[in-house]
């Protein structure tokens, strides 16, 4: 994190990256002080409603994130950046985007949780996009345009107001990672009434174990005997908002609709309360660890992985196995899971797989057959993604 007096008194002369979260309500003029070298500005959390006109002239600027803004539209000068190709504008208050206000080098544009009723028919000019991310939002349909996207690897349009399947998406080469519940074409959500519940007042939560878009993670201990429980669990409670894959309701509900494997984190029961959802899992041993890492902003829409890291072949092939099974049973299912990624795979010494965060999963046994065997196509693409990244990684 910078300041704007750091700035002013030119200590951050030179600087290719640039966070200033001050409360601003105009663009500071002194960030042009930069202009031969900024390449990352990232101005969320502030009160900003428009960008000058003269941006361009960040001549360097390749990343900018605004996020937390109360912008009414996309600032149409982002068109005219020269270099810009990562663009995130979540949780303002957007409502338009005009036909000008994106660049065509732009890969990477996150307008999750906004107001935007409507995507500009030009959208498909976007020759290079890769990665875009919609969910909750207030769209109704996809421009015929999309169809020209043939670089879209993950798309989230989730907790939307799509009618009907997009079918514009069956024609994606390289769509890989989708996420579409919560929208009115979907399937109304099974509350898993017959699943078994309990209360919030049964355990009591410790230490938290990880944090994902949709809730927190925490380990537990039950307050008395439990359906033969042991007596440490861990429970993530779901937030109440829309999150960057959709509504935490959906992924409750996918994640109980997949029922049980071998490869997925056993849920045990669930807390079905006016004020609260949850889930109850057993506790993953702690020799279990990250097979993968996040896509950095270089790889986009592809994970990374821990220098050195490596397989011999067997064992590549048999992690492989398992996420081939896995996507079998989301198959069996009709659930697509929409976030097949090794850094959503913990791994053991015996090469043991867990997949978890189910935040981008859609169920979609109510679809055409056609459109039925399009998800399952995007899906295993996923799959041939992972095993890529597998075979990449054999000694």
């Amino acid at each position: 994190m910078n300041t704007l007096e750091q700035l002013r008194r030119g200590e951050l002369a030179g600087a290719t990256r640039l966070t200033l979260k001050e409360d601003l309500t105009e663009f500071p003029q002194e960030i042009f002080s930069l202009a031969d070298t900024l390449e990352v500005l990232d101005l969320s959390g502030n009160q900003l409603t428009n960008l000058p006109d003269d941006l361009s002239r960040l001549h360097q600027l390749s990343i900018l994130f605004a996020s937390n803004n109360p912008f009414k539209q996309l600032p149409d000068v982002l068109g005219t950046m020269p270099k810009l190709e990562m663009i995130g504008f979540k949780s303002c208050t957007i409502e338009t985007l005009s036909e000008h206000c994106l660049p065509k080098q732009t890969r990477w544009l996150i307008l999750t949780d906004n107001q935007i009723q409507a995507l500009p028919e030009n959208i498909g000019q976007l020759s290079r996009l890769e990665k875009l991310a919609l969910a909750g939002n207030q769209l109704t349909v996809l421009p015929d345009s999309f169809s020209n996207l043939t670089s879209l690897g993950l798309l989230r349009i989730a907790a939307n107001q799509l009618a009907a399947f997009p079918d514009v998406l069956i024609t994606l080469p390289k769509l890989a990672w989708l996420a579409f519940s919560g929208n009115p074409f979907c399937a109304a959500r099974d509350e898993h009434l017959d699943f078994r519940q309990v209360q919030t007042n049964d355990f009591v939560l410790h230490e938290v174990l990880g944090q994902g878009a949709s809730g927190l993670i925490s380990r537990a201990s039950w307050l008395k005997p439990m359906f033969g429980f042991d007596k440490h669990v861990a429970v993530k409670v779901y937030k109440g908002e829309v999150t960057s894959d959709g509504y935490p309701q959906d992924e409750l509900d996918a994640c109980l609709t997949v029922g049980g494997h071998e490869n997925l984190v056993k849920p045990l029961a669930h807390v079905h309360e006016p004020d609260c959802a949850a889930l109850v899992m057993e506790l993953i041993p702690a020799d279990y660890y990250n097979l993968g890492q996040p896509p950095s902003l270089t790889s986009c829409t592809r994970d990374t992985f821990t220098q050195g890291q490596s397989f011999s072949r067997q064992q590549a092939l048999y992690i492989i196995s398992q996420m081939q099974a896995l996507v079998g049973h989301f198959e069996a299912r009709q659930v697509s899971h929409g976030d097949l990624y090794a850094h959503n795979v913990l791994i053991n010494q015996d090469h043991h797989i867990l997949l978890g965060d189910f935040g981008a999963a859609s169920k979609y046994h109510h679809l055409t057959p056609a459109q039925q065997h399009c998800i399952r196509r995007i899906e295993r693409r996923a799959l041939q993604y992972f095993e890529e990244d597998m075979l990449g990684l054999v000694r």
